[in-house]
């Protein structure tokens, strides 16, 4: 991998040390000049005709998803973010009082609100998986959880808060054996893993453009297994997700374009394209090397510095890295870091509820990191933590 030649590439590497990742990563030159291509158009002859010369690179974004996830083209989706994209599976999903779904503590806030609200509505019961003693799911009380009302295994792969990587495929292996369906919140892994739906064996994936992959705000994606599709009444159509066939009958789109909105960003969604094809041209195996790698090389170095605590879980850990110093408020860390010039988040209590609340932590300082960064921002970094 020539990281000269990658951060050559990102003009934000001049201007920023970007820590920021998990929220949004520094979208590449070939991303940025697909997208402003079709702004252009949109400017220059119209949105419509812009989007009929933009038609080959839009029929690329399912080729360039399929081989990323290792799906089909009809199994993708574009959809406008990742929370609607989780929630066009979940929303359309048959469950009945009684019912009852499975999740863990590391869910994330959006996908746990909407688990209530349909619970309330419904009359489901939510039941939440135990962490082994590294914080990530135990897969032997996930087994022995499961029983005949059990209907759906929702699962983050990575959580918001930390470097976790949950046991993706030890969950798939037991909801087939279950056949239970399984939803996997894919947001924070898709672009810095090798993620692989096959070997996986989640019913359904959604993610985010913005992150790890590099794309544009305002871009998602949604992966449905061809054999569930009929199990899904997606919660709201239009002229793009079914035809209107009578006056009083429609059939849904075929594939998981029934789970498209005609009217979506176009520039957006070519720029997601290419953000796949750029992630691709490097390989994900790659990239995962390299992320995981600067990640335990911060870890590391973080732990070193006097009065700092790092607070990532799991056997298996990310370019996620979430860490607090004595006496330091942590969003007021994060304003310090960025006066340098320096992008971190912070992540809150309140979005992670059930796994900050019960450790014991209000909010932590969040940097994560990605292939474009390098051991001299990571040194850098840690002499900016040490002077707060």
């Amino acid at each position: 991998m020539d990281i000269d030649l990658i951060r050559a590439d990102t003009p934000g590497c001049a201007e920023v040390l970007h820590f920021n990742n998990a929220g949004a990563s520094l979208m590449p030159r070939p991303v940025f000049d697909a997208m402003q291509h079709v702004l252009h158009e949109e400017y220059r002859i119209g949105g419509y005709e812009a989007e009929r010369r933009a038609a080959d690179d839009i029929d690329a974004f399912y080729t360039e998803f399929a081989a990323l996830l290792n799906a089909y083209p009809d199994e993708i989706a574009y959809v406008e973010n990742a929370t609607r994209a989780w929630d066009m599976v979940f929303y359309g999903f048959d469950l009945k009082p009684g019912d009852r779904v499975i999740t863990h503590g590391s869910e994330y806030a959006s996908n746990y609100l909407a688990l209530l609200q349909q619970s309330r509505r419904l009359g489901f019961e939510i039941d939440l998986v135990p962490s082994d003693p590294s914080g990530q799911i135990d897969v032997t009380s996930l087994d022995a959880m499961i029983g005949p009302r059990t209907k759906m295994i929702a699962i983050t792969h990575v959580p918001t808060q930390g470097g976790l990587v949950n046991p993706a495929a030890e969950i798939g292996r037991i909801a087939r054996a279950h056949g239970v369906f399984y939803l996997l919140d894919a947001c924070q892994s898709v672009g810095q893993i090798d993620v692989d739906v096959a070997q996986i064996g989640c019913d359904a994936l959604s993610g985010t453009g913005r992150k790890f992959l590099r794309g544009p705000r305002g871009t998602g994606f949604l992966y449905v297994r061809k054999s569930m599709l009929d199990r899904i009444d997606p919660p709201f159509v239009d002229l793009r997700s079914a035809t209107w066939q009578s006056a009083d009958s429609f059939d849904f789109a075929p594939g998981a374009k029934r789970f498209e909105n005609w009217e979506c960003f176009v520039a957006g969604r070519v720029g997601l394209m290419q953000a796949v094809r750029y992630a691709r041209a490097l390989g994900l195996p790659a990239i995962e090397h390299r992320v995981t790698g600067l990640a335990d090389h911060l870890r590391g170095a973080l732990s070193e510095v006097r009065g700092v605590t790092v607070h990532d879980q799991g056997q298996q850990k990310c370019g996620i890295v979430t860490f607090r110093k004595e006496g330091a408020d942590p969003t007021e860390c994060a304003e310090i870091l960025r006066a340098q010039n320096i992008n971190v988040s912070v992540s809150q209590a309140s979005s992670a509820r059930l796994d900050l609340g019960p450790r014991g932590l209000d909010r932590l300082v969040r940097a994560s990191v990605h292939y474009f960064n390098t051991e001299a921002e990571i040194s850098r970094f840690i002499d900016a933590v040490h002077a707060i």
